[in-house]
This record gives structure tokens, C-alpha cells and sequence, in this order.
């Protein structure tokens, strides 16, 4: 008797075992990419706006220069705090 019931709950065991594996992977196919629409070809542009475009321009890199001034201090802060921590470790260390 003990022998079925082992048997039994072996098998449903293992029936529960076989319904928790994961389902098949679902394949999907890669979207091909839709064709780019055909350009009209660009109207010449006034001087005024070429002229406006290159203010824009320079305004933009002015303000580049700028962050990159900003980021280069704050490298050099992050440098003096890393040296400071250095020589905080090695003078915790001598004790």
C-alpha cells in the first residue's frame, strides 16, 4: 500500500513538474525598414537665414566652451579630493 502511495505522488510529482516548464519561446521576425519617401530638393536659402544659422551657431559654442570649462574644474576638484583621500588612507593606515 505504502509502495502505491509513493508512486502516485511521485507521478504527480511529476506531472506538476512537466506543466511548470516554461511554454516554446514566441519567434517574432525583425520589422524590415520602410523605404525613406523621396526629398524634394531644397530651396536655396536667403542670406538672412544663413546669417542666422551661423549667430545660432556661434551662440551654441560658446555655450560648449563654457561646459567644458565648468567640467574641467570640477575634474580638477574631483582630482584634489582623490589625492586628499590618498593621503587620508595612508595616514590611517600609519596610525
Amino acid at each position: 500500500m505504502r509502495t502505491i502511495t509513493l508512486s502516485v505522488m511521485a507521478a504527480l510529482a511529476l506531472t506538476g513538474l512537466m506543466s511548470a516548464q516554461s511554454p516554446k519561446p514566441i519567434i517574432v521576425q525583425a520589422a524590415t525598414p520602410a523605404a525613406a519617401p523621396a526629398r524634394a530638393p531644397a530651396a536655396p536659402e536667403s542670406s538672412l537665414s544663413l546669417q542666422a544659422a551661423l549667430k545660432e551657431l556661434q551662440e551654441m559654442k560658446a555655450a560648449n566652451e563654457e561646459t567644458l570649462r565648468k567640467q574641467a574644474a570640477t575634474l580638477e576638484q574631483l582630482d584634489e579630493l582623490e589625492k586628499t583621500a590618498e593621503q587620508i588612507k595612508i595616514f590611517s593606515r600609519r596610525g
